[in-house]
């Protein structure tokens, strides 16, 4: 007596949402005739000595390119190298003179002054200016603090971190002056041109140093509210 071929079960499962013949070829060209594609496999390093030499070169190879790769340098190294100081030969007030010119320009530019069209600021246009301003090259000069010894310090900034302020002074000394309780004062210059009678007086600004303890970068997106500082 001849016995049916039992049925795949995967057209058992197909005739459940096909028709029997739609069943029969999609088993036929997606599951008996699909093509296996097969990765040759690598030999065993250890029962092959070629392949194992091989193996050790592609192993050293991968180690050295690991090991060349420059590494970031931690924190504690920074200092140790002393990356972010300035040499002592270089805390000259004269090297940093013409940069101090370069910064007036501009924050002539920051406030719309280039040209001459502009000849007055006030508090609510300039302090988002002023917020996000960069302050590497300005002539900044303590006014009021609550360390009495730092009230009239003044000097071109050098460096500005978060919580300070670096200044290099006339005296060649670089002063790291805190931010916080701090009240700091700077001029911009009107723009010297040709056939101007009466030279017009720079406008004079005071900051404070409690709204600027932010790095320079993400001082850009920072909102600050006026009111009034009761620390100082």
């Amino acid at each position: 007596m001849a016995t049916h071929p039992k049925e795949h079960f995967a057209e058992s499962l197909l005739k459940r949402a096909h028709s029997p013949d739609t069943a029969s070829t999609i088993l036929r060209e997606r599951v008996k005739q699909r093509p296996l594609l097969l990765r040759p496999t690598s030999p065993d390093p250890s029962l092959n000595a070629r392949s194992k030499r091989q193996y050790e070169r592609l192993q050293k190879a991968k180690a050295d390119r690991k090991s060349n790769k420059p590494k970031p340098l931690s924190a504690k190294r920074k200092r140790a190298l002393c990356i972010y100081e300035i040499p002592k030969e270089q805390q000259r007030y004269a090297i940093y003179e013409p940069m101090h010119t370069m910064w007036c320009g501009y924050m002539r530019e920051v406030l719309g002054l280039s040209g001459g069209k502009r000849v007055f600021v006030d508090a609510n246009s300039a302090g988002p200016m002023l917020v996000s301003a960069d302050y590497h090259g300005a002539l900044v000069e303590v006014t009021r603090s609550r360390c009495v010894s730092r009230v009239g310090l003044k000097g071109i900034v050098v460096k500005d971190t978060k919580f300070t302020f670096e200044v290099v002074t006339g005296k060649d000394e670089v002063k790291a002056v805190p931010k916080e309780h701090t009240v700091f004062r700077f001029e911009v210059p009107f723009e010297c041109r040709e056939g101007d009678g009466e030279a017009k007086q720079p406008l004079v600004f005071e900051i404070h140093g409690s709204q600027f303890e932010n790095r320079a970068p993400e001082r850009a997106n920072k909102k600050v509210k006026a009111h009034f500082d009761p620390d100082l």
